[in-house]
């Protein structure tokens, strides 16, 4: 079980999804997928990042709603999550 860690950007972005009306269960239910180490559904669409984003990964918990993360030895940091407008642009 990998330990669980936000960064600030993830938790400012966390409260604009939930105005937007975001089905936070959906990310909750992802997060505990990842944090037990679990295989991802091909739904998700989860994978790696490039360029300034190398080392981190991406995966979709609805098609414009993404989250952003990192996963080290021991624990897994959750960088971003939002549009790919908010994200990438």
């Amino acid at each position: 079980m990998l330990e669980l860690h936000y960064s600030n950007s993830f938790l400012k972005s966390l409260k604009r999804s939930k105005k937007r009306g975001k089905n936070i269960n959906k990310l909750e239910k992802v997060i505990d997928i990842l944090v037990n180490e679990q295989t991802l559904e091909v739904k998700y669409r989860n994978h790696k990042l490039s360029g300034d984003y190398t080392g981190y990964w991406e995966l979709h918990i609805e098609p414009d709603w993404l989250l952003v993360y990192k996963v080290t030895d021991k624990k897994i940091i959750l960088t971003d999550i939002g549009t790919h407008s908010d994200l990438f642009e």
